[in-house]
């Protein structure tokens, strides 16, 4: 059994890089603990917990910076909250076995994002539909590697909130944020710049985990051992994380997602064959 100070500092490299990344510390962090003897049900119900603080961490400082759409945020936080208490329901009812396959294949669907071309150039804007007017969706943010503001536009907000459902679906069910396919939505059919999609993502993980949590706190999944220091940990990283993203090429950003989700893919997979 992880100690209190070992869970510790274990989870605060992994908010660094889940606020990195966008997929959040949970998503990398919950495999790690199924590996190492938790029960999968426990560690996605303290998972969910610890990203409420994670987000909070990160989002600030990506608000302070300008880079998160807050607009973008609070409209597609509607769909992500309803989809969060029905998959945080679902999985206090299912075998913990069909979790394994269930993380596994979510995260896969991450890779949609990486068929998008990895270019170092600073995004183009797209045209924005009557919708993304009226919910007045647009945004910039001054970018630390192109050294210029960047302007962009917000297409098909109903098609986008509809992703979100599926991820908060996602994300109640696996306590994980679901940052990997909100990034993805947000890229492919909102059309958002990378850096604001990871960090609109983090600003909208909060809520979701908090509609997931208050299920899970109701079916005394909460483990206060596992959580507190996972919260804190995770919190400290996404700190971190939120400092130095925009320092970084999106080149490095694509990168560094892909082989985490890779790695964290084989990894339940294998536990999910091995409990069979």
């Amino acid at each position: 059994m992880l100690s209190m100070v070992s869970l510790l500092f274990l989870s605060i490299p992994v908010g660094f890089l889940g606020a990195l990344t966008g997929l959040g510390g949970a998503s990398i962090l919950i495999p790690i603990l199924v590996f190492l003897g938790i029960p999968v049900k426990e560690a996605i119900a303290c998972g969910m917990a610890s990203i409420i603080a994670t987000s909070s961490g990160s989002a600030s400082s990506y608000v302070r910076e300008k880079i998160a759409n807050v607009r973008v945020a609070m409209f597609l936080e509607m769909f992500t909250t309803i989809g969060a208490i029905a998959g945080a329901t679902i999985t206090t009812l299912i075998s913990p076995t069909l979790l394994y396959f269930f993380f596994a294949a979510f995260l896969a669907t991450s890779f949609l994002k990486s068929k998008r071309t990895v270019s170092e150039s600073p995004p183009s804007s797209e045209w924005p539909d009557r919708m993304s007017r009226w919910l007045n969706l647009q945004g910039s943010y001054f970018d630390e590697v192109y050294q210029r503001r960047i302007d962009y536009k917000v297409t098909h907000p109903l098609w986008g909130g509809g992703g979100m459902l599926l991820a908060g679906l996602a994300a109640g069910m696996l306590g994980i944020g679901a940052g990997a396919f909100k990034v993805t939505v947000q890229e492919n059919i909102l059309k958002l710049p990378p850096k604001v999609s990871s960090t609109t993502s983090n600003f909208i993980i909060g809520m979701t985990a908090l509609a997931g949590t208050s299920v899970y706190l109701y079916s005394g999944l909460l483990n206060l051992t596992l959580m507190g220091p996972m919260a804190v940990g995770t919190t400290l990283g996404a700190v971190l994380g939120g400092r130095v993203l925009n320092k970084m090429r999106n080149r490095t950003l694509r990168m560094l997602f892909i082989f985490i989700v890779a790695f964290l893919i084989l990894q339940m997979v294998y536990k999910g064959v091995s409990s069979l």
